[in-house]
């Protein structure tokens, strides 16, 4: 094919190929860490660009360990059988534990609740992991949550620890809209097989202020008030 001639008599330029993918100021194994680090909650690209080159700056050992404690943790951590917290044995250690009230299911929605409870020492009973909270604008139902594993347990004491009966479900679900109707909906449910249902007591958090309180935890603090004996 002949060389089209601009008018002005000098050499046409060869267009310049398009960039393929790879091929920019990254080594593809690294603009494939910065991707893999993108997909994490919250991290953007800036972020992920500078934890990728801190795993290219860090000695060889130490990313090494950071890319083994995370092929660990996928092999080795599960979710309980019987409360679905994260375990790397089934049951998991509070399932298994003896001392503590079977009887007494305090549900929550995500296992970090339940650490941030477990950490407390105030609750001496097991618990009951959701993994998630009813949501039907994201498309989330009861059915995929483990709310049938719960009743499974109220239901038929052989699918609770120490196959003791459950007497009391406590509901430890997050005070909004969703967490609400989920507690709602649990309680309709443990209510019909005879089990005694209570939720968490909301009100005003210890250390605050009345005048940055919301009106919700005010009138719930109105309506949890104690009697001082």
């Amino acid at each position: 094919m002949a060389t089209q001639e601009p008018q002005n008599g000098s050499p046409a330029r060869t267009p310049r190929p398009a960039p393929q993918r790879g091929s920019g100021a990254y080594p593809d194994s690294v603009e494939r860490l910065i991707t893999e680090f993108g997909r994490l909650p919250g991290v953007g690209r800036r972020s992920a660009e500078r934890l990728a080159f801190w795993v290219l700056k860090a000695a060889r050992e130490d990313a090494m360990k950071l890319a083994d404690a995370i092929a660990e943790v996928k092999r080795s951590v599960r979710h309980c059988s019987i409360c679905f917290n994260l375990a790397e044995h089934d049951p998991c250690p509070i399932c298994s534990d003896a001392r503590r009230d079977r009887s007494l299911v305090l549900v929550v929605e995500q296992p970090k609740d339940l650490i941030a409870l477990e950490q407390t020492a105030m609750h001496r009973g097991v618990y009951h992991v959701l993994l998630g909270r009813v949501s039907p604008l994201e498309g989330v139902s009861p059915g995929d949550l483990t709310i049938d594993a719960l009743l499974d347990r109220v239901r038929d004491p052989a699918r609770n620890c120490g196959g003791e009966p459950v007497k009391e479900v406590v509901l430890g679900l997050n005070p909004n809209l969703e967490g609400d109707g989920t507690a709602l909906h649990i309680a309709e449910e443990v209510r019909k097989l005879g089990a005694r249902v209570s939720r968490l007591a909301r009100g005003l958090p210890a250390g605050s202020q009345l005048e940055f309180a919301s009106k919700a935890v005010l009138a719930e603090a109105i309506a949890g008030r104690q009697r001082m004996d």
